[in-house]
């Protein structure tokens, strides 16, 4: 456990001094302005992973098929940003190595999308998530849960180094990360719950902090999109039509699209 703190606490570290060396020049000057070049898509769970179970769906088609649409979008209206994919397909692809091909890439933005499920089938609703630990005994049952794909993972006590998904004590050190990227994380987040609310006419539940792993482990601005309840048995049928997913995918393009010109206008 020490060592992941230490390992981590000096991740922010370099994380932080990279954010303020970069904002000038040597001369004093400031940097050129940002552009947004690179975009990763992560569609939640895949593989032996099903993700959320409904009763007649799976999460890791929904958030794979979402994915790939959300990516065309922006191959076809905004071509300077690149997209990379975590998964194109139904495999399995390691907690961690998620967040690496994010870190390995340079990526400017990480987007996880996923779908919830709750006890009470008549949960509903979007709500969009990005690292912190803000009411997290509120939200633990859901972070619990996503986490816990790490259990799936061969060799994930080595790989994870001790780190317990379905232990509270094992996120004593995740309020420490991603507090340099945490103003444009809420600010895509907010845009991407406003549009569902405005143009897609879904109940949003509110932008939330969690220590998501994905969200955590990532050197760029970062959120995870619930999209509904596949619970719900109305949520689900929503999430499966052809024109649900459309509809939320295309909520998340205009909220990538009006993040980039924001932050590239600053």
């Amino acid at each position: 456990m020490k060592r992941l703190q230490v390992k981590n606490i000096l991740v922010i570290s370099l994380i932080t001094f990279s954010v303020l060396f970069m904002s000038f020049h040597p001369t004093g000057s400031r940097a050129p302005e940002f552009k947004l070049k690179t975009i990763v898509i992560d569609a939640g769970h895949g593989g032996k992973d099903p993700g959320a179970l409904g009763s007649s769906s799976r999460e890791k088609d929904i958030t794979l098929k979402v994915a790939i649409q959300v990516g065309k979008y922006i191959q076809e209206n905004i071509p300077d940003v690149k997209v990379i994919y975590t998964r194109q397909s139904d495999v399995f692809v390691d907690l961690k190595e998620r967040s690496n091909i994010a870190n390995r890439n340079k990526a400017d933005l990480f987007i996880s999308i996923h779908c919830n499920s709750a006890a009470n089938r008549s949960a509903y609703g979007t709500e969009t998530f990005v690292m912190g630990t803000k009411n997290f005994e509120a939200n633990f049952d859901i972070v619990k849960k996503e986490n816990s794909v790490i259990l799936l993972e061969d060799n994930y006590k080595e790989n994870y180094e001790g780190f317990d998904p379905t232990s509270p004590e094992s996120y004593i050190m995740f309020n420490i990360m991603q507090k340099a990227f945490l103003s444009n994380s809420l600010s895509l987040a907010s845009k991407i719950e406003s549009d569902f609310t405005g143009r897609v006419s879904r109940h949003s539940r509110g932008v939330k902090q969690a220590p998501f792993y994905v969200l955590w482990t990532t050197s760029m601005p970062s959120v995870l999109v619930e999209l509904g309840f596949i619970s719900n048995a109305n949520e689900e049928r929503f999430l499966n039509s052809k024109d649900g997913q459309t509809y939320l995918a295309s909520a998340i393009y205009r909220s990538i699209k009006a993040y980039k010109e924001d932050i590239e206008s600053l």
